[in-house]
This record gives structure tokens, C-alpha cells and sequence, in this order.
């Protein structure tokens, strides 16, 4: 079996539902993973647009999920550490969790989420960047899940 991302809410190269924009309540998608690779002690996700017209747009930067987690819940509070363990970073809002898609009118944008099995959590404050969450996990990743979205205004 592969490593897998999925979501309830929208199928990979399909549109994601207005309420996880900021056309709607702006609440992050439900996800789910499975098969993660053995070992896995964490999970980071990071979510980000490389159509934005100023180049690639971070929406969620997300880290130390616990190993035996399958998924995240629908709207995810926007809060430095969650109860689990994990933690959030700033986005491109310059805002702390999930901001969703949010294009200028034209063309849908993709939005990537990247989901990375690492051996063990890292040592990150909460608030970091994506660069940041990028330099932690170097030589810490065990696989990587897939899944993009949809949206057009």
C-alpha cells in the first residue's frame, strides 16, 4: 500500500468547497492519511498555491502531528500548539494556521498539500516559516503524500 492523503471534503484535481476559502467560513478541509512508512514518530503539512501571481503562496504550515494520528479535523484552530502536540506556523496571511484559497479572479489555482512522514518530531518553535519547517526536516523525512485542490474566483 502507498502513502496516502485524502480529504472528504474534495477529491485530488478537484475544486475545494467555498467553506475552506475565504469565500466561506475559511475553516481548513478535514484530511486524512493512510500507509504512512514505517517508523513514522510525526507528520508535516505544509499547503501552498504556486499559481499566485507573486509566486508560490504558503496557506498552512503544520508540524509534529503525532505518529499514530490518521488525520486532522475540519477547522483546525489557528493556534501556535494544538493539544495534540502539534504545531502551526505563519503563513504568507502573515497569520498563524489555515487561511484558505483566495485567487484573484481568472484562472483556478492548485493548491499543493504535502504531507511528510518524519522519524521523529522536531524542534521547532512554534510560528515558523515553511523555510524553516523545510531546514528541520532535512535528513528527518520517511515519505510523502499528495494531494491538490482547486479553486477559481
Amino acid at each position: 500500500m502507498a502513502f496516502e492523503l485524502v480529504s472528504p471534503a474534495f477529491r485530488s484535481g478537484e475544486t475545494i468547497p467555498r467553506q475552506h476559502t475565504c469565500d466561506g467560513a475559511d475553516v481548513s478541509p478535514r484530511l486524512s492519511w493512510k500507509d504512512p512508512p514505517a517508523g513514522a514518530q510525526a507528520f508535516a503539512l505544509v499547503c501552498d498555491d504556486p499559481d499566485a501571481p507573486a509566486g508560490t503562496w504558503m496557506h498552512w504550515v503544520l508540524w509534529n502531528a503525532p505518529g499514530t494520528a490518521r488525520g486532522l479535523d475540519e477547522g483546525v484552530k489557528a493556534e501556535p500548539s494544538l493539544p495534540d502536540g502539534a504545531r502551526q506556523g505563519r503563513n504568507d496571511f502573515k497569520r498563524i494556521g489555515w487561511n484558505g484559497p483566495c485567487p484573484p479572479p481568472g484562472k483556478p489555482h492548485r493548491y499543493f498539500f504535502r504531507l511528510h512522514a518524519l522519524d521523529r518530531p522536531l524542534d521547532l518553535a512554534p510560528g515558523a516559516t515553511k523555510a524553516e519547517l523545510v531546514k528541520a526536516m532535512q535528513g528527518h523525512t520517511l515519505g510523502s503524500a499528495e494531494l491538490v485542490g482547486m479553486y477559481g474566483r
